[in-house]
């Protein structure tokens, strides 16, 4: 990226960094892979299932390629219309939702994507309550419009009842599954119909609008059709709530609009109101040196933290990457700055913007974006960097695993390999590791099985060690807070602590969990930390 003549303050005004949630197949990657089509720097834009054709751009892992499923998150900046885009494409699969939570961290918004046949599905409610919980103003997008769905109005309504939040619609479909035909933009009070791209080669579609009283739109439409929408329109003016930039900002109101991320009907409208909405960089809570909260505007000097790892992005280096977002001040080449954690000074040499495996070296970088750096051992998730300390940006949560096995590789010649490959995946929080008391063996514990999986492939994928596994009879566990001398667990729970030397608890079912709750009240047992 060239230098800019811009001021911090502009440079900020023009940053947008969102993450995109969703249930597995709402079309999350899908909408990221045509926004980056209508910037222009991708031509083709290739779904996630698309196996027999191109893969998406923003799943980078082999895995993801040959199963048609988003497990790791992406960071990926671009222009768009006179703004930085800065979209963090995040895993749909719900066993990878602490990495989700992790990169949330990293976002000023969000875009809520739903499948208008199956409304608000299980993934979409647990996203949506951690946006809720750190206050990101989220925008909904109702995908799938070219697909048989459900009455526009239930989704609304569903929308309001399910997740808590008032939906205003600030398009309306015309039509649905084979008759959809475009939306009414009810700011601009126009018909906007959608055809598919004459022009060879091109994903774009083609739009024409009509303001709502022009007869054309009834010659394009059929009148029948054109009436019937208009009536619809009129309802949901006296009907439909209300939107102001304070309440979305505040979460109270979400802006909803309705389209096709596979055939492009509604997009463009959607991401130039997104550019419009969506709030810039703003200042973020931080916890100060004397024990106390504070907040740290965007145009402070220089501050970031990192929100993940992730080891072999780069399969000719063998290195690992740290995102950090940056939350203040103008990043400059070679800057030294304060490593809070490790407590000493470093230089900040040849950081990164990438697109899935793709790397551009920069020269700058400001408030909302989100740079790599090569990470050599230097990083962990939670890091926080600055210029002038005496402060931490709020720590990451980490959540309790509920499943754990025994890992190890199948010959004793593939163990040194076998160790870095841990010790990599390890440190990007691809899996947590515990160890059990009195023991020398340790055990990987994980929020799902998907993750095991994951684990297993990218060993063999990417370090070439093949592994057996041996699941372990525990279904849930707890950080122990108190003496765990004196702490009396179930007879068939397990005593561990972690990687940072935290006591942890091992539980076979979630009844005997709640039973040692109630036999040790002198003790706590923390799920998040």
């Amino acid at each position: 990226m060239p230098a800019t003549t811009l001021t911090l303050p502009e440079e900020i005004a023009r940053r947008r960094t969102f993450a995109i949630i969703s249930h597995p197949d709402a079309g999350k990657t899908t909408l990221t892979e045509k926004l980056l089509l209508y910037s222009g720097l991708i031509r083709t834009a290739g779904m996630v299932k698309n196996r027999k054709g191109r893969a998406a751009t923003s799943d980078w892992m082999g895995m993801e390629r040959e199963r048609g499923i988003s497990v790791t998150s992406s960071a990926m900046q671009f222009p768009y219309k006179g703004t930085i885009i800065n979209v963090l494409d995040t895993p749909g699969h719900e066993d990878f939702s602490e990495d989700t939570y992790r990169t949330l961290t990293a976002a000023d918004s969000a875009i809520m994507v739903l499948d208008a046949g199956k409304g608000v599905e299980t993934q979409t409610r647990k996203l949506f309550e951690v946006c809720k919980l750190r206050g990101i103003p989220v925008l909904t997008f109702i995908n799938k419009l070219d697909m048989p769905g459900r009455d526009p109005l239930e989704l609304l309504t569903e929308v309001e009842n399910a997740l808590g939040i008032q939906a205003c619609a600030f398009n309306w479909p015309i039509g649905s599954g084979k008759e959809f035909a475009g939306v009414i933009d009810r700011r601009a009070q126009e018909f906007q119909l959608f055809t598919r791209a004459a022009a060879a080669g091109s994903q774009k579609a083609e739009l024409t609008r009509y303001a709502l009283d022009d007869s054309a739109a009834d010659e394009a439409l059929g009148a029948d059709v054109a009436e019937r929408v208009r009536g619809e329109l009129e309802l949901l003016e006296i009907a439909g709530n209300e939107y102001s930039d304070e309440a979305f900002l505040a979460g109270q109101v979400t802006p909803t609009f309705f389209g096709s991320a596979l055939t492009n009907f509604g997009l463009e409208p959607f991401f130039d109101a997104f550019v419009e909405l969506a709030p810039s960089p703003s200042a973020r809570p931080v916890d100060l040196a004397d024990g106390s909260e504070g907040k740290r505007a965007p145009t402070e000097p220089f501050s970031a933290f990192v929100f993940k790892i992730q080891a072999n992005m780069d399969r000719r280096h063998r290195d690992c990457i740290a995102f950090m977002r940056i939350c203040s001040g103008r990043y400059e080449p070679e800057s030294m700055v304060k490593h809070h954690r490790l407590g000493k000074s470093i230089r900040l040499a040849r950081p990164h913007s990438i697109v899935a495996q793709e790397r551009n070296t920069l020269d700058e970088a400001y408030p909302g974006d989100v740079i790599g750096l090569i990470s050599r051992d230097t990083f962990r998730i939670g890091d926080t960097l600055s210029l002038d300390g005496g402060f931490e940006h709020k720590p990451l949560p980490q959540f309790q695993p509920e499943l754990f096995a025994r890992i190890e590789p199948t010959a004793t010649s593939l163990r040194k390999r076998f160790d870095k490959g841990m010790k990599n995946l390890i440190a990007e929080g691809a899996v947590q590791l515990v160890f059990p008391r009195g023991g020398s063996d340790q055990l990987v514990g994980a929020v799902g099985r998907l993750q095991f999986e994951v684990l297993q492939y990218r060993l063999e994928d990417e370090y070439g060690v093949t592994t057996r596994m041996d699941n372990m009879p525990y279904t849930c566990s707890s950080w122990l807070i108190g003496d765990p001398d004196k702490f009396q667990p179930p007879t068939t729970a397990l005593m561990a602590t972690d990687l940072r030397d935290r006591n942890v608890v091992l539980f076979r079912s979630e009844w005997d969990k709640q039973t040692a709750a109630k036999n040790n009240p002198d003790h706590e047992l923390l799920d998040v930390a």
